[in-house]
């Protein structure tokens, strides 16, 4: 678990604000549920025979004797929230969150202990449509925060009982090859095959390419409805790669599945991931209610958009990673000068200006630096002189322009020259 110092969170809040503004505009509303839960809510929701559950849950008693566990994932507790507060008797319901979650998992590069999701749920679409648009947000956020090497996977996950007849022909097919599995895939064999297929174990990798296919067991109506995704992405102009062996590390899935990866980072990583669920509010405790969603990880979000930015100074991932600026810095020194800057700096801060106080008292020159160092493009400058004679100067930093003085009442003025130039 890591510290969030203010020039990494001033990344995260601009990304934030990108990602907020493209779910307004799709009428998704914010929703915020508590950090810990009641573990047999992802246990029922999530599956016992996941690695979240089994291996990865931050799980305790409390004082009550009452099991409780730090969130591991936004689904399920969005679900119970919509459920336990009446929100699926108003009607569909678009709903977003953002915060910190929790898995006991080996740290590594975009991946913490807590870590943090930006996800969306639709509970009450059903319609292939549906799908196609929840994906079509994931992409046009993902684009306009400047991710390149975009690829879309996409793989149908049927119904429960095209999975499950997909099971037995899986499990009858690894069982004849058990000794080419390896420990985990071994272990997972009786408890939950599918995840078998998303092993990361290259010899058991190479076995898959000859199993039999998810898609082999799918339903006619599933194939339709599959088809009909894949319809809707075309038509909106998104590529896709159908992916067979893609089937996300939840129990709750159902019919899409879905994962965007870049090649930002060299090799493909996956920044988003999600999929349709139709079972879970039922198995939850609500109305049968089709849902669909997907999260990105903040932390692998962040190490994709600091390459972009690397690989195109000015494009708009660079633009969204630079630190802001503020609009002025303000050069002061001297008793009258530093109690006159502190009430311009108020001033303008009021007009809506970015405005840094230098409050170290140190020379001039010393402070000059620092404005140069702040990004700022422009230095105000007051000294008792200044102060005395009721103006201000207006210097102008790394750019091409005419140093000017300003009354220090004429704010409006100032307010307009900092801004017109």
């Amino acid at each position: 678990m890591v510290d969030l110092l203010p020039e990494t969170l001033q990344r995260w809040q601009a990304v934030e604000a990108v990602a907020r503004e493209h779910f307004l505009r799709s009428g998704f509303g914010e929703i915020r549920t508590p950090l810990l839960e009641s573990t047999d809510l992802f246990c029922r929701g999530i599956g016992e025979g996941t690695d979240v559950v089994g291996k990865e849950m931050y799980s305790f008693s409390d004082r009550g004797d009452r099991s409780c566990t730090l969130r591991p994932e936004g689904t399920a507790s969005v679900v119970r929230a919509a459920v336990q507060n009446g929100l699926l008797s108003q009607g569909t319901q678009k709903l977003w969150y953002s915060g910190p979650m929790f898995r006991y998992e080996r740290p590594q590069a975009g991946r913490q202990r807590q870590f943090h999701q930006i996800g969306v749920e639709w509970l009450g679409a059903g319609n292939a449509r549906s799908d196609v648009e929840v994906i079509a947000l994931a992409w046009d956020l993902l684009a306009q925060l400047g991710v390149g090497g975009l690829e879309l996977e996409i793989n149908s996950l049927g119904t429960p009982e095209d999975r499950q007849a997909y099971r037995e022909a899986l499990v009858a097919w690894l069982e004849q090859r058990m000794d080419q599995l390896d420990p985990d895939s071994q272990a997972r064999l009786t408890t939950n095959p599918l995840r078998i297929l998303d092993s990361k174990n290259p010899a058991t990798q190479a076995l898959l390419e000859q199993a039999p296919t998810l898609a082999d067991a799918l339903s006619p109506d599933s194939r339709h409805r599959f088809a009909a995704v894949q319809e809707g992405l075309t038509a909106l102009g998104i590529s896709y790669r159908l992916n067979p062996r893609l089937v996300r590390g939840l129990d709750y899935y159902g019919h899409t599945a879905f994962e965007i990866t870049s090649d930002q980072l060299g090799a493909q990583a996956t920044v988003c991931g999600g999929g349709r669920y139709d079972g879970l509010i039922g198995q939850l405790g609500g109305p049968a209610t089709p849902a669909i969603g997907w999260a990105l990880g903040m932390e692998r979000l962040l190490l994709v958009l600091e390459a972009a930015a690397q690989a195109d100074p000015q494009g708009p991932a660079a633009r969204l990673v630079r630190p802001q600026a503020p609009d002025a810095y303000l050069v002061n020194r001297g008793d009258r000068a530093e109690s006159a800057g502190l009430s311009l700096a108020r001033a303008l801060r009021q007009q809506g200006l970015m405005v840094e106080l230098d409050s170290s008292g140190s020379a001039f020159g010393k402070q000059f630096k620092r404005a140069d160092r702040s990004g700022a493009r422009w230095a105000l400058v007051l000294g008792d002189e200044e102060v005395e004679r009721g103006e201000v100067r207006l210097k102008p930093l790394n750019q091409q322009s005419e140093e000017s003085t300003v009354a220090l009442s004429g704010i409006a003025a100032m307010v307009e020259l900092l801004r017109s130039r």
